[in-house]
């Protein structure tokens, strides 16, 4: 059996944890630069806000309701789903992190110590409230695509109260014929259309469907969700997963950039950002692309970018800045207000099979970097940084409504007071 453990409205129930006073309180979160909705609690959706629309389309709906809005903390996010991965973790052998409120386990090795899934589930909603306070919603049956089935019903269908295990067929069939087809794990939008205009709208029909069928007329991972829907375990978490190919830290901007200095700053910036991913999973960069523009609504649209490449493979973040440097002025126009900065480490390899070169010499400092991530990751990120990042970043996110970060910032510790 496996079971997945969601969180519900993660980033509006993170937000609730340090301010008891919200709960119950419709709550949204905004994306970068305050742009669209990203999270909306259920309160919140009741007063008629719906996700991924810019948030100036219902500000004064907002106002007029009363909504909580907050700016993205995610300093505070990945800190709470930290702990609150670590809680779910006791609860089996095997855990498989899906995303950052998401998490998978296994209970195939400890089936037998388990006299009820329900009351197992219902512990873990409790022990993550106890510890946590983030109301989560668990999904136990099977197969990875039942238990996220299980996991929508709990979440959706009335009964449940936050924890449903399909173990025998009448309750998987009732369960998938009150789940649009459109909500099935791994059913994209696409494929959503397909399978509509073959006149399956639930998943109980996709069920239904002849697997190899729907190998033939999709692919095998369509087959694969058939099976699983059926009760036939084909999906299954790898031990590790695969190195990125390629590592991107790219954002807009929250003021216009119209300085070299300025763009100079953000591309830095960026290039820290990926640099540290880089050698997070051990891998040395042998490209590097750089680019700038400015907004595609703007009168004159224009776009730069610059593709980069060492002799060297490295992640070297004085090594990638210094590069940064060399090149920043051929992305700069005078006239242009730059609304998106970004950089991409484009052509990775592993740190353990690297070629060197015979006729230049490797000028990274390892031991510097592993001094600096292990500050950062000690204090918090930008705790020590180069300084061609800038101090004063004017042109950095905007963020208006953004909550302190309790967890994670020495100021923001929260104060009681006896």
């Amino acid at each position: 059996m496996f079971a997945l453990v969601d969180a519900n409205a993660f980033y509006c129930s993170a937000e609730q944890v340090f301010r008891p006073d919200w709960r119950n309180k419709p709550v949204i979160v905004l994306s970068n630069n305050d742009g669209c909705i990203v999270a909306a609690n259920k309160q919140a959706k009741a007063a008629g806000i719906q996700k991924f629309i810019p948030y100036f389309h219902v500000k004064t709906l907002c106002e007029q309701k009363r909504i909580i809005v907050c700016s993205s903390n995610y300093e505070l996010y990945a800190d709470l789903s930290a702990k609150m991965m670590q809680i779910i973790g006791r609860f089996a052998p095997e855990q498989h992190i899906y995303s950052i409120d998401e998490s998978f386990l296994s209970f195939k090795h400890s089936e037998k110590a388990i006299n009820s899934f329900v009351h197992q589930g219902q512990l873990i909603r409790k022990t993550v409230w106890k510890e946590a306070r983030l109301p989560v919603c668990v999904g136990i049956a099977n197969t990875l695509t039942l238990a996220k089935v299980a996991n929508h019903a709990a979440k959706k269908i009335i009964g449940y109260q936050g924890v449903c295990v399909i173990d025998n067929d009448a309750e998987r069939i009732a369960i998938l014929k009150k789940l649009a087809v459109s909500d099935v794990w791994g059913i994209g939008r696409k494929l959503t259309k397909k399978l509509t205009s073959l006149n399956i709208q639930t998943a109980y029909d996709l069920s239904q469907m002849a697997p190899g069928m729907a190998r033939k007329q999709f692919n095998i991972d369509v087959e694969r969700t058939v099976r699983e829907l059926n009760g036939q375990e084909c999906k299954e978490w790898g031990e590790a997963r695969a190195d990125k190919k390629q590592i991107f830290s790219t954002r807009s901007v929250g003021e216009r950039i119209t300085d070299y200095e300025l763009l100079l700053q953000a591309l830095s910036t960026h290039v820290a950002i990926a640099a540290e991913k880089a050698r997070r999973q051990q891998s040395y960069c042998k490209s590097m692309l750089i680019f700038a523009h400015n907004s595609p609504y703007d009168d004159n649209p224009r776009s730069f970018k610059l593709v980069l490449h060492f002799v060297i493979p490295t992640h070297c973040t004085v090594e990638l800045t210094r590069a940064i440097s060399e090149a920043a002025p051929k992305l700069f126009r005078q006239g242009v207000r730059y609304y998106k900065i970004g950089v991409g480490l484009i052509d990775l390899v592993s740190c353990h099979f690297t070629q060197l070169d015979l006729f230049n010499t490797q000028t990274s400092n390892p031991e510097l970097m592993r001094a600096l991530d292990s500050i950062n990751g000690r204090y918090g990120r930008s705790t020590l940084f180069m300084a061609a990042q800038g101090i004063e970043q004017k042109w950095a996110m905007r963020r208006h409504y953004l909550t302190p970060q309790y967890t994670t910032n020495w100021k923001c510790l929260p104060k009681i007071h006896c």
